[in-house]
């Protein structure tokens, strides 16, 4: 054995493991078995060294996307005299994890215990970020059913003429308008497969930029089949009424007033 390995090895041993998050790994240029020190102090005091074990890609967090995950875990024995925020405890037993939090409560005051698979009161946020998206849709919602209303009215009146030489020739106004009934139906479906296709396309640029601007492995946009579903109940009804509403107007007219006479 190389006498320079044996040095290492001896250097090594007895130097407690960290295992440090692949974004601290590519800005500081470290390397897995790399020694390094790590001190409770911004000038170096007391530092203490460990050498890297590993590295690790943080679990994607939506509450800071925006921080920089330079992050190192060590063991709870080698953190001597180093205050700590939070401590992860596995217990033998996973369903005594409630009865554990009360016991902790109640023997340490002011500390909190809680199950790792509790609600975490952090999505209390998202829920109010949901409901302000559902308002915005809904808006959005009205405003392309009139922007869709005022598109059938306008081509069915281009049509006019159309409709009032099928009127002289026997055609009734309900077979009129469950003409314009599926012509509005079939453009609420393209429209729809048209707006589900540009969302699946866009969806691994959109999440590849934004990964890359905020170097994490989070999901920005996911189309799920719940949000096409919802998508199409929602765009559907309104094509079928914008086209009911045009149909209706302009077949209640009198024929000859149809035809400009």
């Amino acid at each position: 054995m190389p006498l320079l390995a044996l040095l290492m090895m001896l250097a090594q041993a007895g130097t407690p493991d960290m295992l440090v998050s692949r974004q601290l790994l590519e800005r500081e240029h470290l390397a897995i078995g790399q020694l390094v020190e790590l001190s409770p102090d911004a000038a170096g005091a007391d530092a203490k060294r460990f050498r890297i074990a590993g590295v690790y890609d943080p679990v994607p967090d939506p509450m800071r996307f925006a921080q920089p995950r330079r992050e190192a875990r060590v063991h709870l024995p080698d953190l001597h005299d180093t205050a700590v925020t939070t401590i992860n405890v596995r217990l033998a037993t996973p369903g005594d994890a409630a009865a554990f939090a009360a016991s902790v409560a109640q023997r340490l005051p002011g500390l909190t215990a809680r199950p790792t698979s509790a609600p975490d009161d952090r999505a209390a946020t998202f829920a109010v970020l949901d409901r302000f998206h559902l308002a915005i849709a809904i808006v959005t919602v009205f405003g392309s059913g009139a922007f869709l209303l005022a598109l059938m009215v306008m081509l069915v009146d281009e049509r006019r003429e159309t409709m009032a030489t099928l009127r002289l020739i026997g055609f009734t106004r309900g077979r009129l308008l469950t003409q314009v009934l599926v012509e509005g139906a079939s453009i609420a479906v393209i429209g729809v497969a048209f707006g589900v296709a540009i969302a699946l396309a866009a969806q691994p640029a959109f999440n590849r930029f934004f990964q890359w601007r905020y170097d994490t492995s989070l999901i920005f946009l996911q189309v799920t089949p719940a949000i096409v579903v919802r998508s199409a109940i929602i765009a559907l009804p309104v094509g079928v009424l914008a086209s009911l509403a045009a149909g209706w107007t302009i077949l209640r007219r009198r024929t000859l007033a149809r035809i400009r006479r």
